[in-house]
């Protein structure tokens, strides 16, 4: 029989995925000034978003892979979403030791960061645009060995004959992490430039 393109995991893991977006939004609605920008709302979205994700369930997966256990092995929901993923990129069920301590850095580090990232852009501090720097950088770079490291072993974890798994699970819900980061490092980038020179001719006058 046939692998079924979708199943009722698949349902309440993206459900979750989209649940966790509108929560972002709403947050974003009852934190931030009414006159802040589309880009400062844009951005404060993204990382309520990217902090959920990180600490509800990437969160979870850490949980179910450290101190000898592993998804493949775990009980209740998450285990279950987890197992689903592991469908795509096997390396999620068996607590891949590179995929776990990367989970650390994410869940520890990331998460917290966004954290206080979004606290500095309530607060209308322009500091936040080092950290933003500092945030994308690591998430691209975490992206980069998550999977560069399959690349060149052939994808032997990777389930590329399956478009669910391949195109939305693998691509899909890992370009985002590649292409909205990209794009907050290249904006906060210019904020800094812009900085730079203002204070630069400001020298120069006096």
């Amino acid at each position: 029989m046939s692998e079924p393109l979708f199943t009722a995991v698949s349902f309440y893991s993206l459900a979750g995925v989209v649940a966790i977006l509108g929560t972002a939004y709403a947050t974003s609605n009852r934190v931030l000034k009414k006159n802040a920008t589309a880009s400062e709302r844009v951005t404060f979205v993204w990382l309520a978003f990217d902090a959920l994700i990180h600490f509800i369930f990437e969160g979870s997966f850490l949980y179910y892979s450290t101190f000898g256990r592993t998804v493949n092995a775990g009980v209740g929901m998450f285990a279950e979403m987890w197992r689903e993923y592991a469908r795509a990129d096997f390396r999620w069920g068996t607590a891949d030791e590179t995929v776990v301590s990367l989970e650390l850095l994410t869940v520890f580090g990331a998460g917290p960061l966004c954290c206080y990232i979004m606290y500095q852009l309530a607060k209308g501090d322009p500091r936040r645009h080092y950290w933003i720097v500092v945030l994308c950088t690591a998430e691209i770079y975490g992206g980069w060995m998550t999977f560069c490291p399959e690349w060149l072993t052939g994808s032997k974890n990777l389930r590329t004959d399956n478009f669910l798994y391949f195109w939305v699970y693998l691509m899909l819900m890992n370009l985002i992490w590649v292409f909205i980061p990209f794009w907050l490092m290249v904006d906060s980038y210019g904020a800094i430039s812009s900085a730079v020179r203002a204070q630069a001719k400001s020298i120069k006058k006096n």
